[in-house]
């Protein structure tokens, strides 16, 4: 696992916003295992939580109830870039929360207020200590909007469904990316009821990744990072 620190960028914040399938999460942590940063990944904090609340057998549409729990999850997102890692408790949730019934429920829990205050508190934490590449819905405008280095990553509709669709599903087939529709359009409109990440704040820089690879995105990310900081892998 990475040291909170490193030689080049002890201090460095990378802030990474995008809607489902824009590659945030990939980009992220290649980004920081160039820089040699830790890597944060919000969505699966949220992920975590859903599991665990329907774990307890919550009803999560009873939103007094969540945000009661919510804060109680004992959820531990591990921070290496190479190999992160995800627990409740004990118990290792990596597979368990990108399962089609966690992302199907997940925005319940994103959305809730109570919930969402306590994990984007979490969340800041981490931002404070610097070293890290943190990526999800909201972080460059309410997690770490001072970080050095603030991107919003995107795709057009069709590239995001079609990386979902071969995530999921193993294919780009019709029937995988019907499949798939809902689920993204849904999650991206629930989810920016209540976090802002389709459009760049000021001061944000967009990196359309629609006709890029994933080491093109990355070069990208790692170019913008050079720019505002100076810093290089």
């Amino acid at each position: 696992m990475p040291s909170d620190s490193t030689d080049s960028s002890p201090n460095l914040v990378v802030a990474i916003d995008g809607p489902s399938g824009s590659g945030k999460s990939s980009v992220a942590r290649r980004v920081a295992a160039a820089l040699h940063l830790r890597y944060l990944d919000t969505g699966a904090m949220y992920r975590a939580v859903t599991w665990w609340l329907l774990e307890q057998g919550v009803d999560l549409t009873d939103t007094r109830r969540v945000g009661q729990l919510a804060p109680q999850a004992p959820v531990r997102v591990g921070l290496d870039p190479v190999t992160p890692t995800v627990h409740v408790g004990d118990v290792d949730v990596a597979a368990a929360i990108r399962e089609s019934r966690i992302s199907a429920e997940v925005s319940k829990v994103a959305t809730n207020l109570t919930a969402r205050a306590d994990l984007v508190a979490r969340q800041q934490h981490v931002a404070a200590q610097g070293g890290v590449v943190i990526e999800g819905r909201d972080i460059t405008t309410v997690v770490a909007p001072d970080a050095a280095v603030r991107v919003l990553l995107t795709a057009s509709e069709e590239t995001r469904l079609a990386r979902r669709a071969q995530e999921l599903h193993g294919t780009v087939d019709a029937g995988a990316l019907d499949a798939t529709r809902d689920q993204v359009a849904r999650r991206d409109a629930d989810d920016s009821t209540v976090a802002r990440f389709r459009e760049a704040a000021d001061g944000v820089d967009v990196v359309d990744s629609s006709q890029l690879t994933l080491d093109e995105t990355v070069g990208a990310v790692l170019e913008l990072v050079e720019k505002r900081t100076g810093i290089t892998p």
